[in-house]
């Protein structure tokens, strides 16, 4: 049954407001129009709009986010008309869509003056929450809800505030605000009113806001600063955590302010007495010092030599020796280390230091103890195209070249004759300190079989006795007698005669003799030949007992020479 109200209006009124509402408006479906609230019956509203048709809406269409059920009998409505009379004949009527219609026709004109709107957040939903928007339902993006991310959005529901309209569509019914604009253009008043009250160099108490691997955010009361890692200390700071707290308060100073973004950079440091003041006086030129390894990188390694002060040891200063390593392998991180200064630059506030300039220089060490002509012993660490390393003494390597394998073949044989891990001796040929080389010769250790001593007199046309060690196809290897040489004896050089040229006439361990037709001990050259002293003999031979010219043969010429030869050897 219908309610009856406390001040039930009468007939004559009712007639009177119904008629006030034909003379704004005629009826017709799909606009939005006046009716009169003529009953309320449990959850609807019986709503009268004139020629004698009545409709009815639910009561819940007439609450919302934010607003109660405040309607009574005899209140003037606005309703949407969506059908004239239905099968009841009732006309079907629709609170919600009026005031749709009418929050649309608002929003569009606020939207296309950039104005506010007053909404209500009522709901969340996927990648966001829903806004009412007196009727319109709007969508607010978990993005565009505050500047910074918010865990908890539930202060924020059922309370009017205002919002950004970012985009509309009528025609699909989309509507989507922003929360956070409005946030950021009230606080952007904020902050250009704080930052005209705040100065460059001016020293300000503030309280640590917020923490990030590169600084600290500085509430100035209103206005964030930033605190870089680099101006909280003097010292190394590898993180702000090191040093603050959220929440903690602190003094800093303004180092600049940059009016147009409002962006405010904070010291802390700038608070100090700095302590490069002096610092060439402090740490002079090749002084000593002993410091605390802080921090260490593919480069070198930072040593803290006192609060405020770090030097760098470049990673080819931290070893004579150790070429091509991580720094990580030679210091740690809060190792003690003695260092020396190598240089100070007070203007870019660098010093680099040297680690390996505290410890004699193992060249230095090593020519000490082996000077030139000594033999030392060492392992083979490395084979290349141009020699052996040898590690040496002192954590030093040493290099026999090819040239100084061996006296007698060729170094590109020899090396083959040595692989890594092998312990040889060898003669320290030189040791330069400046440009940390050594150099080692091994052939040295034997005597040069090209020197006088060892080849005794021999020159170009001597006559010498070769011994056969070795018959080869093109040639002999053989071995001049009385002495340490070996050479090789051409095919072409076996014998006068093309017919005698034969290598199977040969044996090893046969004696031949033979001309010496090249010595030269600067090129290290030294030849024989078989056909070169047959020729000669034939040619002494002849000026001595006749000429071929004569009829004689050169047997019956060789036979007489034989022949007196054999004589005289009987007389003596």
């Amino acid at each position: 049954m219908a309610q009856t109200a406390t001040a039930t209006p009468s007939r004559e009124d009712f007639a009177a407001m119904l008629e006030e509402s034909f003379t704004q408006g005629n009826l017709h479906e799909g606009s939005v129009i006046k009716g009169i609230v003529v009953g309320i019956e449990k959850d609807v509203a019986i709503i009268d709009v004139g020629l004698k048709t009545e409709g009815r809406v639910q009561l819940r269409e007439f609450t919302g986010p934010g607003r109660g059920n405040e309607i009574k009998i005899g209140d003037e409505v606005e309703v949407y008309l969506e059908r004239v009379e239905n099968a009841l004949g009732e006309a079907v009527l629709s609170r919600d869509k009026a005031r749709r219609e009418e929050s649309w026709g608002k929003l569009e004109t606020a939207f296309k003056n950039q104005e506010k709107v007053q909404g209500i957040i009522f709901n969340q939903v996927k990648g966001g929450f829903t806004v009412d928007l007196d009727g319109a339902v709007a969508f607010l993006p978990r993005s565009q809800v505050d500047i910074r991310p918010i865990r908890d959005v539930t202060p924020l529901m059922n309370v009017p505030q205002q919002f950004q309209i970012l985009k509309m569509d009528r025609r699909r019914g989309n509507i989507v605000v922003s929360r956070r604009t409005v946030l950021e253009e009230t606080r952007a008043e904020q902050r250009q009113e704080l930052v005209q009250n705040l100065e460059e160099g001016q020293v300000i108490d503030g309280v640590v806001k917020n923490i990030t691997d590169y600084g600290a955010f500085v509430d100035l009361g209103g206005i964030d600063g930033l605190l870089h890692v680099t101006d909280i200390a003097w010292r190394r700071v590898n993180h702000p955590t090191e040093v603050l707290n959220i929440g903690q308060s602190v003094k800093v100073k303004i180092i600049k302010i940059n009016h147009e973004t409002h962006r405010i950079s904070l010291g802390m440091k700038q608070l100090l007495d700095d302590p490069w003041q002096g610092i060439e006086a402090k740490y002079p030129l090749n002084g000593r010092f002993t410091g605390r390894v802080t921090n260490i990188t593919d480069y070198g390694a930072f040593v803290e030599l006192e609060p405020g002060i770090e030097g760098l040891i470049h990673v080819s200063e931290m070893s004579w020796t150790k070429k091509n390593v991580h720094p990580g392998k030679i210091v740690s991180t809060s190792q003690e280390v003695e260092v020396q200064i190598l240089e100070v630059d007070p203007v870019k506030r660098r010093i680099s230091l040297g680690l390996k300039q505290t410890m004699r220089n193992p060249w230095e060490v090593f020519v000490e103890k082996h000077p030139p002509g000594s033999i030392v012993e060492g392992e083979v660490k490395n084979k290349t195209e141009f020699g052996l390393f040898l590690g040496l003494d002192g954590d030093v390597d040493g290099m026999v070249h090819l040239s100084d394998l061996d006296w007698k073949r060729a170094g590109e044989q020899v090396i083959d004759d040595y692989k890594k891990g092998d312990i040889v001796k060898a003669t320290v040929l030189d040791v330069d300190v400046e440009k940390e080389r050594i150099s080692l010769g091994i052939k040295q250790l034997a005597t040069d079989p090209m020197e006088e001593g060892a080849a005794g007199d021999l020159k170009k046309g001597d006559v010498v006795t070769c011994e056969v060690t070795d018959v080869k196809e093109g040639g002999l290897d053989v071995k001049i007698a009385g002495t340490d040489l070996e050479t090789f004896i051409r095919r072409a050089d076996l014998a006068r005669d093309r017919g005698d040229q034969r290598t199977e006439r040969f044996q090893v361990g046969q004696k031949v003799d033979a001309r010496v037709t090249q010595f030269d001990r600067k090129a290290r050259k030294v030849q024989v030949s078989i056909k070169a002293l047959e020729m000669q003999e034939e040619k002494e031979a002849i000026a001595a007992y006749g000429s071929s010219d004569s009829g004689a043969t050169l047997g019956d010429i060789l036979g007489t020479a034989l022949k007196r030869a054999g004589d005289k050897e009987k007389a003596d």
